[in-house]
C-alpha cells in the first residue's frame, strides 16, 4: 500500500491545463496590449504635440520674441501660458542656432545632438518621435518658425512625458480584464465539461487507476494456462493472449488483424464467429484438440465482438481414453467371464445328467469355435496387439447381441510398435462407435452386424474400414463428425463424445486422412508421415 500526497483528479488535472493554457494566452495578450497601446500613444500623443508646436509656432509673439534675438521677458510667459493650456510636459523654443531660450534656469545651449528632432526642424521639416527633454524620456514634436521671406527664426519643441510599464498596463488594464474573464469562464467551463465527458468514457475511473487496471489485465491475461482471443465487431483481433498465440498458431503481433488476413478459415473461423454454437466445442488443429468456448459482447444493444476462450484438450483426451480403453477392457472381461460361467453352467448340467458324451462334445463345440475364431483372426492380423483387441471386441459385441466380423479380404503385416498402438486406437474407437450405432432394439427384424477390415502394413499404408448396419452418417456432415465427435448412435447426427474426434487426430498425425460414406468409416495411417510437399 502507499502512502504520500493524494493524486489530483482527473478534472483538477485538466482544470490546471486549462488555467496554464489561460495564464500563456494572458501573458501573450498582454504584451501585445502593451505592444497596442505604446503604438496608439505615440500616435495620439504626437499629433497632439505636433498640433501645439504648430500653433505656438505661428504666434506673432513667437516670432517677434524671435526676432528680437530671444526676448526672455516674452518668450518664457508665452512658452509656459502655452504648455499649461495644452497640458504637455515640455514647451521649449529654441532660437535659430538650437539653443533652448526657455529652460528653466535660463538659456542654455540645448544643441541638435541633446533634440534629435531640433535639427529636422532647422531644416525646414517639421519632426515627431520620441526623444529626452530635461533629462526625461518623452513623445515630442518640433516644429520651426518660420519669419518674413521664409527665413527659419527658431524652433518650437512640445513633449508629454513617456509612461512606464505600470502605466501603459493601467492603460490596457480594461482589455486584460475582459480578455481575464472570458478566458477565465471559457477554460473553466471546458474543463469541467471535458473532465466529464473523459469520465463518462473511462467509466469514473481516474488515469492511475485506469494504468493499474491495464497491468492487471495484462498480468492475467498472460499469466493464465487457457486461451483467450477477443474478436471486435469487424472480425479485428484486440487481444490475444500468449496461450491463444500458441494453439492457435497465430503471429505475435496479430492484435488489429482481421481473421482473414491472419490466414483462419474453416471449422476454426465458423466458430470463432459464432457459425457453429455450443459449449466446448472442439476443434482439431494440427495436432491438437482444442475446446473453444464463444462468449458474444453486446454494448447498447449493438453486438461488440467476442471474446473465446480456449483449452488444450489433447492430453486430457489422451487421458480420457486410457480410461475408456481400461473401462473397455473390463467390459470385454466381464462379458468374457459372464459367457465362460454361462458354459459352465452348461457343462456341470450335462455332468449332473450323466450325459458325458454330450459334455465332451459341448465342449469340444466351444474350444473349437473360440479356437477358430482365435486362428481366424491372428492369420490375418499380424499384429498381437490389434489381433487381441478384435478378439476381445467379438466377446463384448456377442454380449450385447451384435454379430462382429472381420472381413475375408483382411489383411495386416508387420507394423511398428508406434503404428501397432494407434492402429488399436483407431480400430477401439470406430469399433465402440459402431457397436453403439447398431445397438439392438426390441423387435428388431435382424440381429445387428459390424464389419471390420484392415489392410496394409509391411511399410506401406494401412486401411482400417469399419462398416455397420446402422443408418449412417448424413453426406451433409460427413466433413464434420472427425471435427466435433459425432456418432451415429441413435441415428446419424448426434454430438456425443470425442472418440471420432480421436480418430480424426491420429490419423492427421500420421499423415493419413479419416473420411465416412455412410455407415462406413475408413481411417488411412502411413508407417511414416510423408513430407508436406509429397501429400496430396
Amino acid at each position: 500500500m502507499r502512502f504520500g500526497a493524494p493524486r489530483t483528479t482527473l478534472a483538477g488535472q485538466f482544470l490546471a491545463l486549462q488555467l496554464g493554457i489561460v495564464v500563456i494566452v494572458l501573458v501573450m495578450v498582454a504584451a501585445v496590449s502593451l505592444a497596442q497601446s505604446d503604438a496608439r500613444l505615440r500616435q495620439t500623443e504626437s499629433r497632439r504635440m505636433l498640433s501645439v508646436a504648430e500653433s505656438t509656432a505661428a504666434r506673432d509673439i513667437v516670432r517677434a520674441g524671435l526676432e528680437a534675438d530671444g526676448r526672455l521677458e516674452v518668450l518664457a510667459p508665452t512658452a509656459e501660458s502655452v504648455r499649461v493650456l495644452s497640458s504637455a510636459d515640455h514647451l521649449v523654443i529654441h532660437d535659430s542656432e538650437g539653443r533652448a531660450l526657455t529652460l528653466d534656469p535660463g538659456p542654455r545651449d540645448g544643441g541638435p545632438q541633446g533634440a534629435p528632432g531640433i535639427a529636422s526642424a532647422l531644416e525646414g521639416r517639421a519632426w515627431t518621435g520620441v526623444t529626452e527633454i530635461e533629462g526625461n524620456r518623452a513623445v515630442a514634436a518640433a516644429v520651426p518658425v518660420i519669419g518674413d521671406g521664409g527665413t527659419i527664426l527658431g524652433v518650437v519643441l512640445t513633449g508629454v512625458d513617456y509612461p512606464g510599464a505600470g502605466e501603459l498596463l493601467v492603460l490596457a488594464t480594461p482589455n486584460l480584464l475582459v480578455y481575464l474573464g472570458i478566458a477565465s469562464v471559457l477554460g473553466v467551463a471546458g474543463s469541467l465539461l471535458l473532465s466529464r465527458r473523459v469520465k463518462r468514457q473511462t467509466l469514473g475511473l481516474e488515469p492511475d487507476q485506469i494504468a493499474r487496471l491495464v497491468e492487471h489485465r495484462e498480468a492475467m491475461l498472460h499469466g493464465i494456462k487457457e486461451g483467450v482471443l477477443g474478436l471486435d465487431a469487424d472480425h479485428r483481433v484486440t487481444l490475444a493472449n500468449d496461450a491463444a498465440v500458441r494453439l492457435l498458431g497465430l503471429p505475435a503481433d496479430c492484435v488489429g488483424s482481421t481473421l482473414t488476413e491472419l490466414g483462419v478459415g474453416g471449422e476454426l473461423e465458423d466458430v470463432l464467429l459464432g457459425r457453429v454454437q455450443g459449449r466446448d466445442t472442439v476443434v482439431a488443429l494440427g495436432d491438437r484438440l482444442v475446446a473453444l468456448n464463444r462468449m458474444p459482447l453486446v454494448t447498447d444493444a449493438r453486438p461488440a465482438g467476442s471474446v473465446t476462450t480456449m483449452r488444450d484438450r489433447t492430453d486430457l483426451v489422451e487421458l480420457q481414453h486410457e480410461l475408456d480403453t481400461s473401462q473397455t477392457t473390463t467390459e470385454t472381461l466381464r462379458a468374457q467371464a459372464h459367457e465362460f460361467s454361462n458354459r459352465l453352467h452348461v457343462i456341470s448340467g450335462l455332468l449332473e445328467l450323466r450325459e458325458y458324451g454330450e459334455a465332451a462334445k459341448y465342449v469340444s463345440q466351444v474350444g473349437g469355435a473360440r479356437a477358430q475364431l482365435s486362428a481366424d483372426v491372428t492369420g490375418r492380423v499380424n499384429d498381437p496387439s490389434l489381433a487381441a483387441l478384435l478378439i476381445a471386441k467379438t466377446s463384448l459385441a456377442d454380449e450385447q447381441r451384435t454379430r462382429l466380423r472381420v472381413s475375408p479380404g483382411t489383411r495386416l503385416e508387420p507394423v511398428s510398435a508406434e503404428l501397432s498402438d494407434d492402429l488399436v486406437t483407431v480400430v477401439a474407437n470406430l469399433v465402440d462407435n459402431a457397436l453403439d450405432a447398431v445397438a439392438p432394439t426390441a423387435g428388431g427384424a435382424a440381429p445387428p452386424w459390424v464389419e471390420v477390415e484392415v489392410v496394409g502394413g509391411g511399410g506401406d499404408p494401412v486401411r482400417v474400414a469399419v462398416t455397420d448396419s446402422g443408418p449412417g452418417v448424413p453426406s451433409e456432415l460427413a466433413g464434420e463428425v472427425f471435427q466435433h465427435g459425432y456418432t451415429t448412435k441413435d441415428g446419424a447426427g448426434r454430438k456425443r463424445g470425442l472418440g471420432l474426434a480421436i480418430v480424426g487426430l491420429v490419423c492427421a498425425r500420421r499423415g493419413g486422412t479419416a473420411t465416412v460414406t455412410g455407415s462406413q468409416f475408413t481411417a488411412v495411417l502411413y508407417e511414416t508421415p510423408p513430407a508436406p510437399e509429397e501429400e496430396t
